[in-house]
């Protein structure tokens, strides 16, 4: 009977003993998945502070002012030098020379037939001033000769008749000849006014050809007008599917645009704004513009202009959104026009307020929740929201400072 005794009471202990190993093994396995889903599972502090609520879009800079590069008014503009495309240039200085050769020869011929004309006319002033001369010697004579015959014919009564009468004819005959010597000198001078005004004609077209060939060569070296890059634009002489920025060699047009010079200094944002958010936003209001090629530049703008009509997108399927520019003041001198970006506009503030990230939001039984960080575990809170924005939610119901789950801890454990 002892020894029957004594199985059954070793029995019960090894019983006991075993069992209380499985609670022990339990109650670990318990607290260790406990420990792993507090450590696996990332959490973030619920930030207190202001919230901005904000509306974000997409878009790309753009420069409001533009000036654009004009080919010169020249025969057979050719391009013979040209500014880096892209490069960074100063206002005045050069960015497009154009081939003058065949313009400098004509310049050359221009100005030695402007020699000539000079020298046809000077030859003709200094005739004239000679014809002038004679022709006043002349008149003099002519003059002096009747003021004689005159003289003779007044002493008709105190000498013969027949030399009173031939003293009369000689006067008679030098008024004459004085008469042809004043048509003659006025002959002489409307010939060479005539002739000075024809060469002079000549010379100052020969003049006015050599100042519009300087001109023109003056023009075929375009200079910057303003700081900033140069743009060239595509050469579509070989046709569109072979379009390429004009280089040196290329035959241009009179008229046409070569190049473009945006002004750095007036970048904007352009972005596009969904329909159902056109009637949140103002003129006025603040923004926040982030370019995806700087990630570490956050500039403070303003939104300047909303479009008034909605545009329809090529996108297949299409769809109808509206254009805000935001105005952006000083812009960092690595922008540049056509750069991707985000744009945030904000629509209110909150000045205290409770925020999370979106990740550490969940619904259960259609109420919003969040699972705080407690002990090893988790505790699920009811919450409110205030406000929402793409990354962060304003809440209510937990404290500033509380660490909250950003995924479910309930799913976590059903998987392990």
């Amino acid at each position: 009977m002892r020894a029957v005794a004594t199985r059954r009471i070793r029995f019960w202990v090894t019983f006991l003993g075993v069992l209380g190993l499985v609670g022990a093994a339990s109650t670990g396995v318990y607290r260790l998945r406990q420990v792993q889903a507090s450590v696996t599972l990332p959490m973030a502090p619920a930030r207190g502070g202001e919230f901005l609520v904000i509306i974000r879009c997409r878009g790309s800079l753009k420069a409001a002012r533009s000036v654009e590069i004009y080919v010169p008014m020249v025969p057979q503009p050719r391009v013979a030098w040209l500014a880096p495309d892209g490069g960074l240039v100063k206002q005045g200085d050069p960015i497009v020379k154009l081939d003058s050769s065949a313009t400098q020869q004509q310049l050359d011929q221009m100005q030695a037939q402007l020699v000539a004309a000079q020298a046809s006319l000077d030859q003709a002033l200094s005739q004239a001033r000679i014809d002038t001369e004679q022709d006043r010697s002349d008149l003099a004579d002519s003059q002096f000769t009747v003021e004689k015959a005159r003289l003779e014919a007044s002493k008709a009564e105190i000498v013969s008749r027949i030399q009173g009468e031939e003293s009369k004819i000689d006067l008679g005959v030098a008024e004459q000849k004085l008469k042809v010597e004043e048509a003659t000198v006025d002959l002489h001078k409307a010939s060479n006014a005539s002739k000075i005004a024809s060469l002079t004609r000549q010379r100052d077209k020969a003049q006015a050809d050599v100042n519009l060939m300087k001109s023109r060569i003056a023009r075929m070296e375009i200079k910057a007008p303003l700081t900033g890059f140069i743009v060239f634009e595509p050469n579509y002489s070989q046709g569109w599917m072979n379009a390429k920025p004009f280089k040196v060699g290329d035959n241009v047009w009179p008229g046409g645009v070569l190049a473009e010079m945006p002004d750095l200094d007036t970048l904007q944002m352009d972005a596009t704004v969904e329909e159902i958010d056109r009637g949140r936003i103002a003129v006025g209001q603040d923004v926040r513009v982030r370019v995806d090629a700087l990630p570490e530049l956050t500039m403070a703008g303003k939104l300047s202009q909303i479009s008034l009509l909605a545009e329809q997108s090529f996108e297949f399927p299409p769809t109808r959104s509206f254009r805000a520019y935001a105005a952006i003041p000083k812009p960092d001198t690595r922008l540049r026009p056509g750069m991707n970006a985000g744009m945030d506009i904000i629509i209110n503030r909150l000045p205290h307020a409770i925020s999370i990230p979106s990740k550490a939001l969940f619904t259960r039984a259609g109420k919003p929740v969040v699972f705080v960080a407690q002990g090893n575990g988790y505790r699920t809170r009811e919450v409110q929201v205030v406000a929402r924005n793409p990354d962060e939610v304003a809440i209510s119901g937990v404290p500033a400072g509380a660490m909250v789950a950003l995924g479910d801890p309930e799913k976590k454990e059903k998987k392990q």
